[in-house]
């Protein structure tokens, strides 16, 4: 079983594009060398992996970041695999049009069961706030933060239905217009993903910034 300051590295990790052991120590109040050693236990464990950073001045700086085998400590219960098995299975009863149609539904259902819990929020910022907290509660690790350019942001860390949508590409979309109707403003979806990070980001349009 992992023990909590393994488990504390792997959350500061995914909320990240990779960090240094000096950083984490820091973040962590812990001796860089008692992180270290446990950077090095989940790097032989396969669930960290490395690369160099440039510094510009001096050695490049040594950056561990999660691998894909870190998913499986945030994805609950194997419902993916679940959800997966029982569209295979009304694909293959009812049909090719029976996972497309299920999929709608769900989405569908879900958005009218988040709906009521976003209608008391006052304007977009506290409405994605909300919703970030909502959808942390279903392990997508969201953040309501503004970009570069200043744009209002749902940021997520975890795709729980990655599996999912690698098998039905529709399940992308139906998600982010889920998001536009809970909003009620147009939403620009992105992806990053490098190893086992991944980032996502909901970009909300609004006719004023943070309106």
């Amino acid at each position: 079983m992992l023990h909590t300051p393994v488990l504390e590295i792997i959350q500061h990790l995914k909320h990240s594009t990779g960090l240094p052991v000096r950083e984490l120590s820091t973040r962590m109040k812990m001796s860089y060398m008692g992180v270290k050693q446990h950077c090095v236990d989940l790097e032989k464990s396969g669930f960290l992996d490395t690369w160099r950073r440039s510094k510009g001045a001096g050695r490049p700086e040594k950056i561990y970041r999660l691998t894909p085998k870190a998913d499986a400590l945030f994805d609950g219960g194997g419902v993916p695999t679940l959800t997966l098995d029982l569209l295979t299975t009304a694909e293959r009863v009812y049909g090719e049009t029976a996972p497309p149609k299920l999929l709608y539904t769900y989405f569908q259902a879900k958005t009218e069961a988040l709906a009521p819990k976003l209608a008391k929020a006052a304007g977009v910022v506290e409405r994605v706030k909300l919703l970030a907290k909502l959808r942390s509660a279903e392990g997508c690790l969201s953040a309501c933060e503004t970009d570069a350019h200043g744009h209002l942001c749902l940021v997520e860390h975890h795709r729980p239905l990655r599996a999912l949508a690698a098998r039905y590409d529709m399940v992308d979309e139906l998600e982010c217009e889920m998001i536009e109707r809970l909003l009620g403003c147009e939403v620009r979806r992105s992806v990053e993903e490098v190893s086992g990070l991944v980032r996502v980001t909901f970009q909300i349009k609004t006719s004023a910034h943070h309106a």
